[in-house]
């Protein structure tokens, strides 16, 4: 659950709160009794970690894995390209054009 309404959690079992409007870096965010500041602007749709997930842990959304961590993730963090490793599509960095199938 989150007391933020700019967050949503689609299942309870989810590692991940999605971000259904803007976030700007510096906001407080409240992920449901832990309140975290945005490191950087958050555009409408993408994750942030509900809780810390450990680097080589699978991440959930909507109750089901959709990737891998590839780096530990602290509650509040941006989940995105640079820390997780799809499941289904592959993964697009600025330092590999190519990306890697997941």
């Amino acid at each position: 659950m989150t007391d933020d309404p700019r967050l949503i959690l689609l299942d309870p079992r989810d590692d991940v709160l999605v971000v259904r409007s803007r976030i700007k870096a510096g906001d407080a965010l409240d992920l449901g009794g832990l309140v975290v500041i945005a490191e950087k602007d958050l555009p409408l749709a993408h994750k942030i970690a509900r809780r810390a997930v450990p680097a080589g842990r699978k991440v959930l959304k909507y109750g089901a894995p959709i990737g891998v961590a590839t780096a530990d993730i602290p509650a509040g963090a941006h989940v995105h390209v640079h820390n997780l490793r799809s499941d289904y599509t592959p993964t697009y960095t600025l330092d590999d054009k190519k990306g890697d199938a997941a």
